[in-house]
Formats: structure tokens, C-alpha cells, sequence
């Protein structure tokens, strides 16, 4: 809402732009046109083939080094340091089971990627369990990624609507349409050819926004990284380790349930594999993946302390914004115009990531698994072109629907939102690999959508009632423990002796 002087209201705080909302537009602008450039450079002589798993030609170093910007979206940019409040560094013990889950992805489920050498990481499931199983999987992994790529998404279209394009009185509804024409352009042709590159210089363009913010953060405070850390910790924001074995937040639960975070999300993630499988060899993907995991712990708590600052400089300046807020609230009103320019330009980087990856990951998932367009040999290659432009439309006027319901639930920490979402959406793929893997019996094919449907509403009625069940004993996202381990235990049940194609 406006007063006569063009600033609005959000949440508690009263925000005034420093600079004009145009100059800022035509940085992003500006931004998307270099995106654009890099597209059109990668993606030439492009083919199915490129789109789907880039020509197995990646380089290893660029795809761990972008695969950073897509997995810390910026959901990571904005609600991890806004959590700092509530939750201090909780979230380091999660980073520290994400490379757990990373050294598991890279030597136990990278082999079998790379030995059958999938396009399609769930046509694993097709030929150890059957095809219901295959499409079950595909199905699942369609709306995990769909819920959330369009929650990230949402966030960063928030902040962009009211910091800049509210302003030029351009509707929320047409800004998430006008970004997602802005991905569609660039991922057209060239799909994960492409991503790669873009998502590098998108990761570069996020981790030098957030330097640059500590570092005026820490000179307008006076205050050194020691000096900071000491007031961190009289404020209770710098606590990392939590060992009330009854909390959500205890570090057993929280570093298990990131291992698995981890190798779910990524390992069992067509989005997140099929950059991982772009490489040449094994041993790259290997090392891509280990990389990745060492760097986004690392950066995971220098987003933490970004946190800590900017609780610090909202006490001094008395702001009342918190969570979601605070970081754009401060980077765009209260630093100098160039900052906020850097802070929207790192926004964006962090934005772009995590949506082009998806709508492509998804385009190929349903094209391959669910539609069979390798499967059928009497689709041409033109053809299969065809049918893959108008999906790769389609998920985005798709994405254009689920932002808006995001924007008409108006949830203030969608970091939240992600990780419950994948407590439930994930489960069923966590319970279908690791059976298949673990456990050399044949499945009736039939019964497992059934299984993968009852195991995420037997784990809402968990925790719905977690309270009653389990008293002050809180259940986190170890959910997507017990979610995987109903849908195995429900897997045994419906199996039997017999051979398999895998031995």
C-alpha cells in the first residue's frame, strides 16, 4: 500500500526505496539480457540430447560451482538469515549432514547412474522394480520439484513486487510472468547446455552480493569478525549445537535428517542428477559432488552469520523486521544505492537458478518418463522437439499458477515451507530406492502407487498428532525417515522371492 510520497508498507517495517524503482528494473533487465547473450552462445547446434544431459560434456568444476547457486535458491539468501532469531545456527548441523548425504550420493548412487548410463535417473526404478514403479517415482519427483521450485520462486518474486515493481504499479501476477518468459528464453533451445554456464555465473554473481553486504555491514557497525561473533553469541544467535533431545532441533535428528535431506533432494532429484550425469566420467561427477558438498556447508554458515549481522544492525537502528524481511528491508533501504543494485542483482542470481534448472528438469522427467518420447522409436527428432517445446511452455504457465496460490497462502518463512513439503513429497522416493537397492526381491508393480500414496498421509496423521502420540517429544524433518521407512516396509509387503533384472 502507497502514501504520498511513494513508499510502502510490508510486514511491521515502513520501507523507503533509496533510488528510483526503474534504475533498479533496468539492472535486472540488463542482467537478463547477459543471461541471454550466454544462452544464445552455449546453445547453438543444440539437440534433444543437449537439453536432456548436455552431450555428457560437462565440466565437472562448473557444474559443482553452479549446482551451488541451484542449491541454495534464494529461499537460502533471504530465510536462512532471517531464521537467525529463532532458530541462532541450528542450521549448520543440517549443512553437516548434507555432506554425509553427499559422500552416499557419490559412491553408492553415482555407479549405478553411470553403469546404466540413465538420461532419466528414475528408469533405475523401471528396471529393478517394473514400470509402474518407474512412473511412480517420475510422478513423485514431478511434484516435489513443482511445489519446490514455485516456493522459492515466490519468495524472490515477493521481494522483487515490493521493492521495486509495485512501485511502477505492475501487478504481481504480470511480474511472475514476465520472469518466467525471461527463463523460458534462455533454457529454450539449449536446456542443461545451458544451465550450466548460466547457473555459474548466476552462483558468482549471489556469493559476491553477499560479500559485499557483510563487509558494509561490518564497517557501519565498527565491529571486526571477532567482535561480531562476541555479539552474536551474547545475543544467543551463534549457537550451533542443540542437544535437548526432545527439540526439533537436536543436532542427532537434524544432522541425519540433512544426510538424507541431501541424498533425496539431490541423489534421488532428476533436476539435480541429470547436471551430475552431464559429466563426462564417474570420477568428475564424483569429484563434483564431494566439491559441492564441502562448499555449501561452508557457505551455508556464512549465510548464518549474514544473519547474526543483520539482527545486530536492526537492534542498533531499532528495525522491527525479522525472517524473510529482513535481509531485502535492510540491503534495500537502509544501505547506499549501489549495495541495494548488488542486492538485487545477487537476488535474481539466486532466483534464476533454482527455477530455470527445475522447469527443465521437470520438461525432461515428463517427457522422457512419463510421455516416453526415447521410448517410442517412431517419434522423429523433430517430432520429439516439438512435443518438448510445448511441455517446457506448459510447466511454465504451470509454475505461473502454483506462485500465485504461494502468493494467496502468504506463508512468512517459506524456508519452512520447502522442508516439510520434502518430508512428505520425498519419502516415497527415498523408500523406493533404498528397497531397490537394498533388497534383491520382486515387487508387484501394481500395488506400489498405492504404497507411495498411503506412506506421506499415514506421516501426516503422525504429525498432526505428534503431540498426543509422542508428548514433548518433537518430531522435525526426520519425518522423511519414517516416510521412507513406511514406503519400504510397504514395499516388502507386497513383494516376493523371484529374480530381478539387476543382480
Amino acid at each position: 500500500m502507497y502514501n504520498t510520497t511513494g513508499a510502502f508498507l510490508k510486514g511491521s517495517g515502513y520501507l523507503q526505496l533509496n533510488m528510483s524503482p526503474l534504475l533498479l528494473f533496468s539492472f535486472v533487465i540488463g542482467y537478463f539480457l547477459i543471461l541471454l547473450g550466454v544462452a544464445w552462445y552455449t546453445a547453438r547446434n543444440s539437440n534433444n540430447e543437449s537439453f536432456f544431459i548436455g552431450n555428457r560434456s560437462s565440466s565437472w568444476i562448473l557444474v559443482a560451482f553452479g549446482m551451488l547457486g541451484t542449491s541454495l535458491s534464494g529461499v537460502t539468501f533471504v530465510s536462512v538469515p532471517g531464521a537467525v532469531a529463532k532458530e541462532s545456527f541450528a542450521y549448520f548441523q543440517v549443512a553437516t549432514g548434507y555432506m554425509i548425504g553427499y559422500v552416499l550420493i557419490a559412491f553408492v548412487l553415482l555407479p549405478i547412474y553411470y553403469r546404466l548410463q540413465l538420461t532419466s535417473i528414475y528408469d533405475y526404478l523401471n528396471i529393478r522394480l517394473g514400470f509402474t514403479s518407474y512412473q511412480t517415482g517420475a510422478s513423485f519427483f514431478i511434484l516435489s520439484r513443482l511445489l519446490g521450485a514455485t516456493a522459492r520462486l515466490y519468495l524472490v518474486v515477493n521481494i522483487l513486487q515490493y521493492s521495486i515493481l509495485e512501485n511502477l504499479h505492475i501487478p504481481f501476477w504480470l511480474t511472475t510472468a514476465i520472469i518466467l518468459l525471461m527463463i523460458l528464453l534462455y533454457t529454450y533451445k539449449g536446456g542443461v547446455k545451458t544451465i550450466v554456464w548460466t547457473d555459474t555465473l548466476q552462483t558468482s554473481c549471489m556469493l559476491t552480493g553477499l560479500i559485499i553486504c557483510i563487509v558494509y555491514i561490518m564497517q557501519y557497525l565498527h565491529i571486526g569478525f571477532s567482535g561480531s561473533l562476541a555479539a552474536m553469541q551474547s545475543k544467543g544467535y551463534s549457537k550451533i549445537i542443540f542437544t535437548d533431545s526432545n527439540s526439533k532441533l537436536f543436532f542427532v535428528k537434524q544432522i541425519i535428517a540433512g544426510a538424507f535431506i541431501t541424498i533425496t533432494m539431490t541423489g534421488m532429484d532428476q533436476e539435480m542428477m541429470q547436471k551430475n550425469i552431464s559429466v563426462k566420467t564417474l570420477k568428475d561427477s564424483q569429484k563434483n559432488v564431494l566439491s559441492l558438498g564441502l562448499i555449501l556447508a561452508f557457505t551455508i554458515l556464512i549465510f548464518l552469520y549474514m544473519g547474526g549481522l543483520l539482527y545486530l544492525y536492526a537492534a542498533q537502528q531499532h528495525l522491527t523486521d525479522s525472517g524473510d524481511l529482513l535481509f531485502p528491508a535492510i540491503a534495500l533501504h537502509h544501505m547506499p544505492s549501489i549495495v541495494s543494485v548488488i542486492f538485487i542483482i545477487a537476488l535474481i542470481s539466486a532466483l534464476f537458478p533454482s527455477a530455470d534448472g527445475a522447469i527443465t528438469a521437470l520438461t525432461s522427467s515428463f517427457c522422457i518418463d512419463i510421455l516416453g518420447i526415447q521410448r517410442n522409436t517412431s517419434f522423429s527428432e523433430s517430432k520429439r522437439k516439438k512435443i518438448r517445446h510445448f511441455v517446457h511452455i506448459s510447466f511454465a504457465a504451470i509454475f505461473l499458477l502454483f506462485v500465485l496460490g504461494f502468493k494467496w497462502m502468504n506463508n512468512p518463512s517459506m524456508i519452512s515451507v520447502l522442508l516439510k513439503v520434502a518430508t512428505y513429497t520425498y519419502g516415497p522416493l527415498l523408500g523406493l530406492f533404498t528397497f531397490s537397492i537394498l533388497i534383491k526381491r520382486k515387487v508387484t508393480d501394481k500395488w506400489v502407487p498405492l504404497v507411495c500414496v498411503l506412506a506421506p498421509l499415514i506421516c501426516y496423521l503422525v504429525d498432526s498428532f505428534q503431540y498426543v502420540l509422542f508428548g514433548a517429544f518433537e518430531i522435525g524433518l526426520e519425518l522423511l525417515l519414517i516416510n521412507g521407512a513406511l514406503t519400504f516396509a510397504g514395499l516388502l509387503l507386497i513383494s516376493k522371492k523371484g529374480s530381478n533384472q539387476l543382480q
